[in-house]
């Protein structure tokens, strides 16, 4: 199941055999295994014929940024990644076991990723580029966070799907009359650290009822537009909110602002996949 070449560059990374695979989901745009080693632990493999070493590697580097925050979050241990000579990269991580969630745990979840979001930067973006899904980030430095979510989030995406006829050319005067809108809807706040690609499927609770995160698009930014996602497709409960809320306010009016900071997610969506994506991008452009 997993490409010979593979494994037998993993097997050499690592330096030890695999006794074992088993399928596991890898999402949208990898493949994935839990695999078994001669010494009986278990990693997390996945794996991506379409992507090199780069993006496994920028991967690494955004889970040891917040690893070394040190929030009550659990980020997965990275022991490898690399690349077969035919062009397939490949990361391999820490295996976490998904448990049930305690009564505590959706609460903690939100204090922790308050005190990562509490971790701030000098300026909007970062020092490397990194991806969202496949699609490359661009995370050139910023000192006012409207420039940075404007010419580093949603210009390269609406650029992308209007070229590739996913959004046609009128959406992007709809665009245009709204960036002149967002001085007065977004508040002032400190560049905080994001994972930058905060949904339901990006997390799980471990065998302790601990929050996992996993799968970064790591960045310093404005930190609305992480909880903006985390509303988007759900599976974030109450208590995580309140809980965050209660750590770190939101300033007044976020509820009328998400839907603005959703546009990036929904256009990287919208050029990974296409269809009602779109729609909802220009649904929500028009209102403005």
């Amino acid at each position: 199941m997993i490409p010979d070449e593979v494994q037998q560059q993993v097997q050499q990374s690592l330096g030890i055999s695999i006794e074992s695979v088993r399928s596991v989901s890898g999402g949208s745009i990898n493949e994935a295994a839990r695999i078994k080693l001669k010494d009986g632990q278990n990693r997390f493999l996945k794996w991506n014929q379409m992507a090199g070493a780069e993006m496994f590697s920028k991967e690494e580097r955004g889970l040891k940024l917040l690893k070394r925050a040190d929030s009550e979050l659990r980020i997965p241990e990275v022991f490898a990644t690399g690349e077969t000579e035919t062009g397939i990269g490949f990361l391999v991580q820490e295996f976490i076991e998904q448990g049930q969630p305690k009564q505590s745990s959706a609460p903690k979840f939100g204090e922790a990723l308050a005190e990562l979001h509490r971790h701030h930067g000098k300026q909007f973006g970062l020092d490397h580029d990194n991806y969202i899904g496949r699609l490359s980030q661009s995370n050139t430095w910023h000192e006012k966070w409207i420039g940075f979510f404007i010419e580093e989030r949603i210009q390269p995406q609406l650029k992308m799907a209007v070229n590739s006829k996913k959004l046609g050319e009128n959406t992007v005067a709809h665009f245009e009359s709204l960036y002149e809108l967002l001085p007065e809807i977004f508040p002032e706040e400190p560049p905080s650290l994001l994972h930058g690609d905060l949904w339901s499927g990006n997390y799980l609770y471990d065998e302790n009822g601990r929050a996992t995160v996993y799968d970064p698009a790591v960045y310093y930014g404005h930190r609305e537009i992480e909880l903006a996602f985390t509303h988007l497709f759900g599976g974030f409960s109450n208590k995580f909110y309140r809980a965050y809320e209660s750590a770190y306010p939101l300033q007044p009016g976020f509820t009328k602002r998400k839907d603005i900071y959703n546009l990036y997610p929904l256009l990287v969506h919208t050029n990974l996949f296409g269809g009602s994506y779109g729609r909802q991008v220009k649904s929500i452009v028009k209102q403005f």
